[in-house]
């Protein structure tokens, strides 16, 4: 990593350019596509793959206890779940698994002709399922939406959760392919759309849950693709963090791994969310992503190239043990640089106020949405090309809300949207 900053510091190697042409990012989006990031997971986080095919279930053989009914006590458990029929006497598998080979599955409910996913992780008989915990208590329009959940035991004894979830086609990330290989950019009003719904979902997430996501990606994103409407799935690295305890740093899809987790901190907040936030609205724009590290040492080498050498301040505000550390100096790529000439300085600036290295620093999910960046969304008679409206985006609860300033209210929600 000093070699490369050093000949960096010096000019010997240039800072390439991350605003070139879309042509050239296939090769590089094709090879992540196939990559899987390996994840050291803390205790209690253990998952396992699916088998390769799941035939019929039927409710005799599952059960519906599940753990907990509520993550430390904290929030009530949503129990008006839009929920399958309780007797489900057969849910056959159409699709043994997904494209990705995954343990997340497509199925069909014979009895309600409804298409579910199902979610088969291996649970561990000594712990309770920390992500089972967490998605009762969500019920929000741009989270993944839980119907039930049920345990199965193979043959050789081993235990499997099954979560039955909503079933949503699309992902952003093969949204953003498909632009790729036609060579093209996202339409700009994608960009809004999504990135807005990813900011109002963690806003719920972190203030109402009181949850970090921990793996924000495009692939964690699922797209209705006829209405644009945006769901946050995969709470499987998700968790509660409490102020003075650890958590593990090797966390978070590398693309998206904030520089405190890099700097190996493990007293972060949901500040990671809001840096990988800004990372995928940085792809969207570019056609690819913006920090396409080979390894966690490469990643914050690419992180570097683009915003320049962290101030002592900035490392201490990452992680306090590594102020002493002497990094060769690097001045910051200019975003107007980064970027192409079409982008707009408001998408710009908020991309500069979510990748900042410290995490104080940072806007928040709320503070995002209010962003001018948006405002095109806020139109009273905005709409999606095809003429459908915007799927909701307004319709805030007051828990979402709680303690926001006044003026941050004003800018939120539209005059024609307020009651």
């Amino acid at each position: 990593m000093m070699r490369r900053l050093k000949s960096i510091a010096s000019g010997r190697a240039s800072v390439s350019d991350p605003g070139g042409d879309l042509s050239t990012s296939k090769s590089k989006m094709e090879h992540e596509s196939n990559q899987r990031d390996l994840h050291k997971v803390e205790v209690g986080e253990k998952s396992s793959k699916a088998p390769k095919e799941l035939t019929v279930f039927n409710s005799s053989e599952t059960t519906a206890s599940t753990s907990s009914n509520a993550v430390n006590g904290k929030k009530p458990e949503n129990t008006d779940h839009k929920e399958l029929p309780k007797n489900m006497p057969e849910m056959k598998i159409r699709d043994g698994k997904n494209a990705n080979g995954e343990e997340n599955v497509k199925a069909k409910c014979l009895e309600t002709n409804e298409f579910v996913a199902i979610k088969k992780v291996l649970q561990d008989r000594r712990y309770k399922n920390r992500e089972l915990q967490i998605m009762r208590l969500l019920d929000h329009p741009n989270v993944i939406h839980l119907k039930h959940s049920f345990y199965s035991t193979t043959e050789k004894n081993e235990v499997y959760l099954n979560l039955v979830l909503e079933y949503v086609s699309e992902t952003v990330h093969r949204a953003s392919r498909h632009y790729i290989r036609v060579n093209q950019y996202m339409p700009f009003l994608h960009v809004q759309l999504y990135t807005y719904q990813i900011c109002r979902a963690l806003n719920y997430i972190h203030r109402v849950i009181g949850v970090c996501h921990r793996d924000i990606k495009p692939q964690n994103l699922l797209v209705n693709p006829h209405t644009h409407q945006l769901k946050i799935c995969d709470f499987g690295s998700a968790k509660m963090l409490v102020p003075g305890e650890p958590n593990i740093s090797y966390i978070c899809s590398r693309y998206y791994r904030a520089p405190e987790l890099i700097f190996g901190a493990t007293e972060y907040t949901t500040a990671i969310d809001m840096w990988s936030t800004g990372c995928v609205m940085a792809e969207l724009l570019l056609g690819k992503p913006l920090f396409p590290g080979e390894s966690s040492v490469d990643q914050l080498v690419e992180i570097i190239k683009v915003l320049g050498t962290p101030t002592r301040e900035e490392i201490k505000c990452m992680n306090p043990n590594y102020t002493e550390f002497k990094f060769p100096q690097i001045k910051a790529h200019p975003w107007h640089k980064v970027f192409n000439r079409r982008i707009p300085p408001e998408a710009l600036d908020i991309v500069s106020r979510l990748l900042q290295y410290s995490p104080t620093l940072r806007f928040t999910a709320l503070e995002a949405c209010a962003h001018p960046f948006f405002d095109d969304l806020r139109e009273a008679n905005a709409c999606i090309p095809n003429g459908r409206h915007f799927p909701p985006l307004f319709d805030f609860s007051p828990e979402e809300l709680a303690d926001a300033p006044p003026e941050l209210l004003q800018r939120l929600v539209p005059q024609h949207a307020k009651k």
